[in-house]
């Protein structure tokens, strides 16, 4: 039972609270953004898009930390979701200077990711992790996409988009570390293609 409150206190913090991050929000300092109304609206969506992926990070974490029964394992997963948060926010304090709303959906990208989360929670720890190493992978790939995307003169979004993908990739290896086995290639491309949906909805709604 405490497990599953802490599963809807943690939803319920996601969508509907404002996060706070442990971490200063990534800058570089002497380089202001100055951005035209269509860089900003462009640089917006592509946030949209990176907040609507840290919502999903929070409910898989939140899902697999409730799947395991492994003690160790779930502590990993909640440090890893602590860092999430720090996405969470930093997208979210980002998204507001450039004007951008959260995505309408995010209750259902939530629903979504923690249902995938507790499915693979429920195949065995192993299974469990190799979903997070491949998860981080393709979001690393994601936001090195949106390090090429974003404007130019953007310094503020590229500064957390580099933030991210080095957490990212850290996370991936801790979870390979911890045991992760390999992933089928169907699987991986079955996340691809949901991921890719996923995407592409958020950059609009």
């Amino acid at each position: 039972m405490d497990a599953l409150l802490t599963a809807a206190d943690a939803a319920l913090r996601t969508l509907f609270a404002t996060p706070h991050a442990s971490r200063a929000c990534p800058t570089l300092p002497g380089q202001p953004s100055e951005l035209t109304p269509e860089e900003k609206t462009h640089a917006g969506a592509l946030m949209r898009v990176n907040h609507v992926g840290e919502v999903c990070a929070q409910a898989l974490y939140a899902s697999q930390a409730l799947a395991t029964r492994n003690s160790s394992l779930r502590a990993h997963f909640e440090r890893a979701s602590a860092e999430e948060t720090d996405h969470l926010a930093w997208t979210q304090q980002r998204m507001t200077e450039l004007g951008a709303h959260r995505s309408l959906l995010n209750p259902l990208w939530y629903a979504g990711a923690f249902g995938i989360g507790l499915l693979a929670g429920r195949l065995g720890d192993r299974v469990s992790l190799g979903f997070v190493v491949e998860t981080e992978k393709q979001v690393e790939a994601h936001l090195q996409g949106h390090m090429d995307k974003l404007p130019a003169n953007d310094h503020a979004s590229r500064a957390i988009v580099a933030q991210m993908k080095d957490d990212e990739a850290r996370h991936a290896l801790e979870a390979r570390q911890a045991g992760a086995m390999e992933l089928p290639a169907p699987v991986k491309g079955l996340m691809r293609l949901a991921a890719r949906v996923m995407t592409t909805v958020a950059h609009r709604i």
